[in-house]
């Protein structure tokens, strides 16, 4: 069933350097005051995504490189070049990232693309907007990832990029069916993220107690495959799965 985008990616202007209203040609970034913040996002995550000085904190190259034991470019690069070079048509971000990822796949868009980015933190947005800078083939989409106002099929490729591990089981099942959703026949949707490691990767008992502490839903990355939290209905193409730094983390690809 498609959703009431009103065309949403196509119409979508330049991103602004500011939320405020200006005399510049581009329109602001549109905060919807309906859309209300999950309560796990409030609850679990206020201190790393929400809280401003939080997301001054984590804003920095180095330290998500740190985060991901220095795995961040190569994660980063794997997402990248499973969509080609250049990459092209309708891109989906699905929430947004720490460090470069995002200038970084925006840099890589064939002329006549388009990424568009969407997260349910207004501060998230902003954030990105302000890294961003101007730029006239990115669009910036206020929204719920378990509910996406766009249309059925309506990009070429999806990209969730270390969402799925922070979010309940039934909040990250739907965020999944959305990202299938949204994606054309044939298109791909790109999920990269936690994975449980090999027995002799000394991460795999270093991490127990840090994602148990910071990150209560993250091991279910590690108990379940990402293909077991496909819609039932759902039967992709194809489906890849690479594995990175011992089996910490993992690259899935979907071809719908």
């Amino acid at each position: 069933m498609k959703k009431s985008s009103a065309m949403a990616a196509a119409s979508c202007a330049p991103i602004p350097l500011r939320e405020s209203n200006t005399s510049l040609p581009f329109s602001p970034l549109r905060i919807s005051s309906d859309l209300a913040l999950p309560s796990y996002l409030q609850q679990t995550y206020w201190w790393a995504y929400l809280h401003p000085y939080g997301v001054r904190f984590f804003e920095r190259q180095w330290l998500v490189n740190a985060i991901l034991w220095g795995n961040f470019a190569k994660l980063r690069d794997a997402a990248l070049a499973a969509m080609g070079m250049p990459i092209t048509g309708q891109v989906l971000q699905v929430a947004c990232v720490y460090g470069n990822l995002t200038p970084k796949l925006a840099d890589r868009l064939a002329p006549g693309a388009k990424l568009h980015v969407a997260d349910v933190a207004p501060v998230q947005l902003l954030n990105l907007q302000k890294k961003l800078g101007r730029r006239a083939n990115v669009c910036l989409h206020h929204q719920d990832s378990t509910r996406l106002t766009f249309d059925d099929g309506q990009f070429d490729r999806v990209l969730v990029f270390f969402l799925l591990h922070e979010q309940p089981a039934g909040v990250r099942e739907q965020t999944i069916a959305e990202a299938l959703r949204v994606v054309r026949p044939g298109g791909q949707v790109i999920f990269v993220d936690y994975h449980q490691p090999v027995r002799t990767n000394p991460f795999r008992y270093l991490m127990v107690p840090i994602l148990t502490t910071l990150e209560p839903f993250a091991m279910d990355t590690w108990r379940t495959e990402i293909a077991d939290w496909l819609p039932e209905s759902f039967q992709p193409a194809e489906m890849h799965k690479e594995t990175f730094f011992g089996g910490l983390y993992q690259k899935v690809v979907i071809i719908r």
